[in-house]
């Protein structure tokens, strides 16, 4: 009798041990940049069944009817409207030659390429830049903040979502009229850009456990990049860092990561240190030492 009065307390007991260690692993696997994750993922589930029930078959449909070169026209002509964007942003962020390049671009594809069809720019080696004011923030030394995931429009952060107003603005096509061209034209161009992602959206659904956390995460290390302009500083990528782009040029700017000023100030305290501790070892040969140097 004893004993089966001991057993259920035993067994609480360890119901809520592993209670406490399920807890304790869910909060420490928890993604700093992402608090929301809840109402991301709900946003996320919204998002996925407009564009298996919408998006997607429209795009499918529209890549087999279309014919290729219509659908590289379609590109290259609302790449062309962005390029007068990127090019602004260029020049934001101190991008003087980069700049240029994209005004360049606009110049030569509204001309040569017929409004922007064809992209002369870059067969005639003019390379295409992307750039919004997200990354232009980001130069600034705005941090991303949070990872955020919006209704149709997919990822973003609290600081790319900031500058949606100004991206939005600087979007050629908006001022286009009469008004149901500019509908029509939106219309294409979000199928044009959905059928570019299909392969890729495919085989996404093919490899990932978790497709939220790997569109999440890819998003986030993608948009680092593309403020650092691909070079990454040391202490931006540190994943303890509260953003992507609180310095926009300089490695040594992690101040609030504290990690990269510490180790460049210990690197030339030992050095020091040790070269003296290994002559006074040799001091038996010391002829040979110098000459080794001067050779």
């Amino acid at each position: 009798m004893k004993h089966t009065h001991r057993t259920p307390g035993r067994m609480q007991g360890l119901a809520f041990a592993a209670a406490a260690l399920l807890l304790t692993g869910c909060a420490t696997t928890r993604n700093p940049q992402d608090p929301l994750e809840g109402y991301n993922r709900a946003v996320f589930g919204f998002n996925d069944t407009v564009d298996r029930t919408v998006l997607k078959p429209t795009a499918t449909a529209y890549k087999k009817v279309t014919p290729s070169f219509v659908q590289t026209g379609v590109s290259n002509f609302f790449g062309n409207l962005s390029d007068a964007w990127s090019a602004v942003n260029n020049l934001l962020q101190g991008k003087g030659q980069a700049g240029m390049g994209d005004v360049t671009r606009v110049a030569v594809n509204s001309t040569f390429g017929i409004f922007g069809l064809l992209d002369i720019a870059s067969e005639a080696g003019i390379p295409k830049h992307n750039e919004d004011f997200g990354q232009t923030l980001g130069v600034w030394g705005v941090p991303s903040g949070p990872f955020v995931m919006l209704p149709i429009l997919g990822p973003s952060t609290v600081r790319d979502t900031a500058a949606l107003p100004a991206d939005i603005g600087g979007d050629i096509w908006k001022y286009k009229q009469p008004k149901n061209w500019r509908n029509i034209g939106g219309a294409v161009r979000i199928v044009d850009k959905r059928a570019q992602l299909l392969d890729a959206s495919s085989l996404l659904e093919d490899a990932a456990l978790d497709r939220y956390e790997f569109i999440r995460d890819g998003y986030m290390q993608r948009r680092q990049s593309q403020v650092y302009d691909g070079n990454v500083p040391r202490a931006a990528d540190d994943a303890d860092a509260p953003a992507d782009g609180a310095t926009s040029n300089a490695e040594p700017a992690a101040d609030p990561a504290g990690k990269a000023v510490e180790q460049p100030a210990e690197k030339p305290a030992e050095k020091p240190a040790e070269q003296p501790a290994e002559k006074p070892a040799s001091s038996q040969t010391v002829t040979q030492p110098v000459s080794s140097e001067k050779q």
